[in-house]
């Protein structure tokens, strides 16, 4: 303790430029090298993994009908008898069996889309192609944009 107290300023600087100067880069040396540890905590072959895995693209497969038909009237018995066990009147199963099936064959998106909406989305290419053409760019197939942009916006809804 009496060392402490007789050196001067100057000197315990020294000494504590010395410490920090030397533990500094030797902690952090030690910090880089268990940063591999750190990533693989709670990883190993009893660990929980939740990757996110890439939503598949493209077009559903297609249902079998009788199969999609039996399912939605299951689901539907099942609601009617939980109706009628808090009390309120049953459904009528059958009715809307053939409601939902007929609302599930209507056009999907794709069949949906009119003539009106394909010929704006080629008006909005065609002035999309024209600015790029003045601006010095390479012209666009006007088909396969249109194509591309229909896609995009029946994905996105």
């Amino acid at each position: 303790m009496e060392l402490a107290l007789a050196m001067t300023a100057t000197e315990k600087g020294v000494i504590l430029l010395a410490i920090s100067g030397i533990a500094a880069p030797i902690a952090g040396y030690l910090f880089h090298r268990s940063a591999s540890s750190w990533r693989s905590f709670g990883k190993g072959p009893f660990a929980i993994s939740y990757e996110v895995l890439p939503s598949p693209r493209g077009a559903p497969p297609p249902v079998d009908p009788a199969t999609q038909a039996a399912e939605v009237r299951q689901m539907l018995e099942a609601k009617s008898q939980r109706r009628q066990q808090r009390g309120e009147a049953p459904l009528n199963v059958e009715a809307e069996t053939e409601r939902l099936l007929a609302s599930a064959e209507r056009p999907r998106a794709e069949d949906a889309i009119d003539a009106e909406l394909r010929d704006e989305v080629r008006q909005l290419v065609v002035a999309r192609n024209e600015r790029r053409l003045r601006e010095g760019g390479e012209a666009l197939d006007v088909e396969a944009e249109v194509e591309k942009q229909l896609a995009d916006l029946i994905g996105s809804s």
